[in-house]
């Protein structure tokens, strides 16, 4: 059957795109090298926030669809999504993003909220996504719709194919193993997870340094960023970086000085521009490709998945 998919990821982007495709009733097979804590998702700061992704205008859209997508679990409490204002700070005045017009309430920042040596800011309303709360949720979901999650490697898009005419790419930088991609490449970023000492806010500053610096508060922890390194692979945290981004951290947050460190982890973003959403005929069926989200995959999850069932249904039979 035309409408039987196989889905290779289990990451965000793999699993939004399940959901999404359940809903538009495929049957969908998703095959997982990891699940949960195994995957780049789960170490992501995981909020709101169109990072290192291009083009732009592509972004905004996906972007927006995600964030309406996420604003309607905001009352689930077993989804694990949270609303937090957000704060992002610079030394100097500068144009609003190309993503403002997605975001939700964006405005320039009252002067009183800027710290010292900051001269502008904006202001605007975001989602925090709690990924060991939402991945297992969202993977939950796929199965409650019918889908099917299995943990294994897929050699080749070749080797999908065999077992289903439609193949979902979602494989993020293991994209690499499936086929030659010059464009695609890790961003290596590390994280300090640290107790919450009762902040709310989401702080980002993009622009003082090499580095981003982020403060993303959940229920119970806060997540603490961060770091942006081009084609670095290792994934062994770094302690002398981790001190770096506390100190960083408890610049903006004074608290964030005595907090105690839970854990430190690191991800390698897939990043890629443009990123890839596109259909690929090959022989004995159909691929889409759906990754290169770089610092924005859960930002663009579910704006990607609707734009592979959108592009399977100019292209799969009813």
């Amino acid at each position: 059957m035309a409408r039987e998919v196989l889905i290779i990821g289990g990451g965000v982007a793999g699993l939004s795109t399940a959901v999404i495709l359940l809903e538009a009733g495929y049957d969908v097979l998703v095959a997982a090298r990891e699940l949960g804590e195994g995957t780049t998702s789960a170490v992501a700061a995981a909020f709101w926030y169109p990072y290192r992704a291009y083009p732009e205008d592509q972004i905004t859209r996906l972007a927006a669809v995600s964030l309406r997508r996420f604003s309607t679990l905001l009352d689930d409490p077993l989804a694990g999504v949270l609303q937090r204002d957000a704060l992002e700070i610079y030394p100097e005045a500068v144009a609003a993003p190309a993503w403002a017009s997605a975001a939700t309430d964006f405005r320039d920042a009252e002067p009183e909220l800027l710290p010292p040596g900051y001269g502008f800011g904006h202001r605007f309303r975001t989602v925090v996504i709690e990924t060991p709360i939402y991945l297992p949720w969202l993977a939950d979901r796929v199965r409650a719709l019918g889908g099917r999650i299995a943990l294994r490697s897929i050699a080749s898009l070749d080797a999908a194919l065999r077992e289903r005419p439609v193949v979902i790419n979602c494989a993020g930088l293991g994209a690499r193993t499936l086929l030659d991609d010059p464009l695609l490449h890790p961003v290596r970023g590390q994280v300090v997870r640290v107790e919450n000492p009762g902040l709310t806010r989401v702080w980002i500053d993009e622009h003082s340094g090499p580095n981003i610096t982020y403060i993303v508060p959940r229920s119970r922890d806060v997540v603490l960023g961060g770091s942006s390194q081009d084609h670095q692979e290792d994934t062994s945290p770094d302690p002398e970086l981790a001190r770096e981004i506390v100190l960083r951290c408890a610049a903006l947050e004074p608290a964030l000085a005595s907090a105690r460190v839970l854990s430190i982890a690191v991800g390698l973003r897939p990043a890629r521009s443009p990123l890839r959403l596109t259909s690929e005929p090959r022989p004995g069926g159909l691929v889409v490709h759906n990754y290169g989200h770089g610092g924005a995959g859960v930002t663009l999850s579910w704006g990607s998945a609707e734009a592979v069932r959108d592009l399977l249904h100019t292209s799969v039979p009813a």
